[in-house]
């Protein structure tokens, strides 16, 4: 069975290492807003594009006290790896057993070349320190995304 998470339904309660060697733990949101974006896989193209242009953009986060997190199945070893290559900016929690990719309702079934597999379908959840979704980008393609939760992020505070 599918979850499907929607606008104004709180986020599941979690607990996920974070890369800088902290815990997140999502009934501690101090933050005024949190992104929490989830993507398949580090040091892949469009997943590095995201990252990288999230942590460009992260000190206009810090401006309207947003946080952003990126979870993915990678380990934090490859976590940390990931930010040292890229110079990375931002924080990123590890979700090896994948139970909140699962609660968060985006390990779908994926096509590509004919194939048919399970994996992250890249979303964005804007979320407030009430735990409460105030936005939801679902099939998120890369270009200006980053951009766009930026502005949405300023009309929700």
């Amino acid at each position: 069975m599918t979850i499907e998470l929607k606008i104004n339904d709180n986020i599941p309660n979690f607990t996920l290492p974070l890369s800088d060697d902290s815990l997140f733990n999502s009934e501690e949101l101090k933050k005024k807003l949190y992104i929490i974006y989830f993507y398949p896989k580090d040091n892949t193209p469009g997943c590095t594009n995201e990252a990288k242009d999230f942590s460009s953009l992260k000190e206009d986060f810090d401006k309207i006290d947003a946080e952003i997190i990126g979870i993915s199945k990678d380990s934090i070893k490859k976590h940390k790896n990931f930010i040292e290559k890229q110079g990375l900016k931002i924080k990123l929690a590890s979700d090896e057993e994948g139970n909140v990719i699962e609660n968060f309702g985006v390990w779908v079934e994926k096509k590509m070349y004919g194939r048919t597999y399970m994996g992250i379908e890249r979303s964005t959840f804007i979320v407030s320190s009430e735990k409460k979704i105030l936005e939801i980008y679902k099939k998120v393609k890369v270009k200006n995304h980053a951009n766009l939760v930026l502005e949405r992020a300023k009309e929700l505070i």
